[in-house]
């Protein structure tokens, strides 16, 4: 630690306890008259003298003793507080609290975790998964992740996916019963899967593509759920048209077991990014960011 950091009090603490400026300024790994400048300065601040000071010995006077006896717990404190942050800036370790949508998790974060944790075992991560809009600094996380429409513009934002599609899909059993509508307004005839968001109780509004712009459609159904994840799966059961992310159902789509919806109307939005409130970023945020990314590699 400089001696700056404490402004003179670490050194006038460690020459009162060595009796020596220079033992003190070994023990700092400064020079001497770097000791002696910072325990002057100190002095004159105060406007007292703390040290006697002769060739051959240094003692300290009464006022000395009683400050040291009032600022030395503290220094101590601090010092220790210091080489806690130390540990911090030198590895990746402690607590790293995540919050990210379900779909996200499912998604993207799920496969990747395993080997981050095995990298750095000294992390401990907690995730929470809410498909809610969260204030992480009012809430305590380290870090969150949505797409990157929903970022607000006071946090860093570091792009996780390129872009991210949603699509309307549909299961082949669904197909046969009421066929699949081809025309925006044949989808407000449908049944569809509708989303409530958590926090505000809002229906979510489908986006489409029409004319190169995106607009909002309002849909019914028997269904409405409150996370991303149950969206997809109730399509695979038949209950409806679902709303959902393309990289989510894209194995579905693949093997037949889910149907294009529309495909043309489907809209590409900015990716999902991670997002946090400083640029002076922890170890363990800036290791999660990093492995994260390289794996996905999108």
């Amino acid at each position: 630690m400089k001696l700056t950091h404490l402004d003179g009090l670490l050194a006038f603490a460690t020459v009162a306890r060595q009796r020596s400026f220079t033992a003190a300024a070994s023990e700092l790994e400064v020079t001497p008259p770097a000791v002696s400048q910072a325990v002057k300065q100190l002095e004159d601040r105060l406007g007292v003298r703390l040290l006697h000071r002769t060739t051959r010995s240094v003692s300290l006077t009464e006022a000395g003793e009683r400050y040291l006896a009032r600022v030395g717990p503290a220094v101590g404190e601090l010092m220790q507080a210091s080489e806690v942050l130390d540990s911090f800036r030198a590895g990746v370790s402690g607590r790293l609290k995540v919050n990210a949508p379900l779909v996200v998790h499912e998604m993207l974060l799920r496969p990747l975790l395993p080997a981050f944790l095995a990298a750095h075992p000294g992390v401990q991560l907690e995730l929470t998964l809410d498909d809610g809009f969260v204030d992480i600094v009012a809430a305590g996380f380290d870090l969150g992740i949505r797409l990157g429409e929903s970022v607000q513009r006071d946090m860093v934002a570091v792009p996780l996916t390129r872009s991210e599609r949603t699509c309307m899909v549909a299961s082949p059993a669904y197909a046969r019963r009421h066929g699949l509508p081809e025309t925006v307004e044949a989808l407000r005839e449908h049944r569809c899967i509708r989303y409530r968001f958590p926090a505000s109780g809002a229906i979510y509004r489908w986006e489409v593509k029409r004319k190169g712009q995106v607009v909002e459609v309002a849909v019914d159904g028997p269904l409405t759920v409150s996370d991303s994840l149950s969206m997809a799966q109730a399509a695979l059961d038949g209950i409806g048209i679902a709303y959902t992310f393309e990289r989510q159902v894209a194995r579905h789509l693949a093997a037949g077991r889910l149907l294009p919806v529309l495909p043309k109307l489907w809209p590409t939005h900015p990716g999902f990014h991670f997002y946090y409130p400083s640029r002076q970023t922890p170890a363990t945020v800036r290791a999660f960011v990093e492995h994260c990314r390289a794996q996905i590699g999108d």
